[in-house]
Formats: C-alpha cells, sequence, structure tokens
C-alpha cells in the first residue's frame, strides 16, 4: 500500500510518501513540505498549498491520504488555517477517488512510539528507525507526515478487520430479529388455530 502523508500546516504543510504491506517492509519514497508565503493573502496562500500537495498526489499516485485531524488549541487562527489546509487537501484526494483516513495525534504517536504523549524528538527518531533513514527528517513537520502515513499503513488492516466484524455483527442481528418476529407470527397463527 502506497500512502501520502500529509501533517496540515498553513506555513509548512508536512508530505510524505511510504510504502509497503505485508511480507514486505515499508520504504519512504519521498518527504519534504508545501510551502505558502506568510505575506499572501490567505486565499492565494491555501492556492500554493493545494498545488503542492497536488503535485505530490500526482507523482506518488497514492492508494490513500492520511491526514492529522485538527484539535483544539489555544490559537484559534492556528486551528483554522490548519483545518481549511485540511480540506484542500481532502478534497484534492477526492477529486482524484483516493481514500481519506484522518488520525490524531495521539493516535500517530502511540503508533509510532507507543506512547500517545511522545514528543517530536521521540517521533522523528522512531520515523528514522523504522524507514532506515540515515538522517532525521526535517523539519519536523515532514516527520510528522511519514508518521501519520506508517500510521495508517499500520492500523488499516486493523481497521479494516473491525469494519467487518461491525458489519458482520449487525448482519446477525439483523437475521436474528427476523427469526424472533418469524417465531412471533408462527406462534400466534399456531394460537389462533386452536380457537
Amino acid at each position: 500500500m502506497r500512502i501520502l502523508g500529509v501533517d496540515p500546516g498553513l506555513t509548512r504543510c508536512g508530505v510524505g510518501v511510504v510504502e509497503g504491506g505485508q511480507r514486505r517492509g515499508v520504504s519512504c519514497l519521498g518527504v519534504g513540505v508545501v510551502r505558502s508565503p506568510v505575506d499572501d493573502e490567505l486565499p492565494r496562500r491555501l492556492v500554493a498549498i493545494a498545488d503542492g500537495v497536488e503535485e505530490w498526489i500526482d507523482r506518488h499516485e497514492p492508494e490513500v491520504v492520511a491526514i492529522e485531524r485538527v484539535f483544539s488549541q489555544q490559537n484559534v487562527r492556528s486551528v483554522m488555517g490548519t483545518a481549511q489546509v485540511s480540506g484542500i487537501v481532502a478534497l484534492a484526494a477526492a477529486r482524484r477517488d483516493i481514500q481519506v483516513a484522518f488520525h490524531t495525534p495521539s493516535s500517530v504517536k502511540a503508533a509510532i512510539s507507543g506512547s500517545g504523549k511522545a514528543d517530536k524528538r521521540q517521533v522523528t527518531a522512531m520515523v528514522s528507525k523504522v524507514l532506515g533513514m540515515s538522517s532525521p527528517p526535517k523539519p519536523a513537520d515532514a516527520a510528522d507526515a511519514l508518521a501519520l502515513a506508517l500510521c495508517h499503513l499500520w492500523r488499516a488492516p486493523m481497521v479494516g478487520r473491525l469494519a467487518e466484524a461491525e458489519q458482520r455483527a449487525a448482519e446477525l442481528a439483523r437475521n436474528h430479529q427476523q427469526r424472533l418476529r418469524q417465531a412471533a407470527r408462527d406462534s400466534s397463527g399456531t394460537r389462533g388455530n386452536h380457537r
């Protein structure tokens, strides 16, 4: 599976592509940041980010785009910019019929380091180790993008199995309810025959 991880940001948007699967190792196909000029108006900045991310998508043709889920912070302006970037990244993927997945920062940290409270240094060190990189990806946004892609690569099979189990459980529950209704109808029909 090939995954583009995106750490959304208005000034620096981290991007990283990993590929791997069962019985195969995982490798980094590319990592970097897409930047927007801080002096530009917001719409122009969003266009710059969108163009850069679309270029990554078109070059690497990922099967999934994994985006960090925006969470509440003290700085509302920062959250708004991050949310807007998340939206344009999801739109770019959706227009190409590419699956989009969102992961919380704590779930990414837990997947990479075993702790949802890991700091950026720990995440970067683990990403470098897992991908066999001779030097850590910089800036931290780039390392976070690779961590997002790895998180999805490792969790997607589990999430898929869970969804299948939930679907099967719902199907079994529907069948059970139908049998109960049928038994109730049969029972009422039998009582009517004895009158």
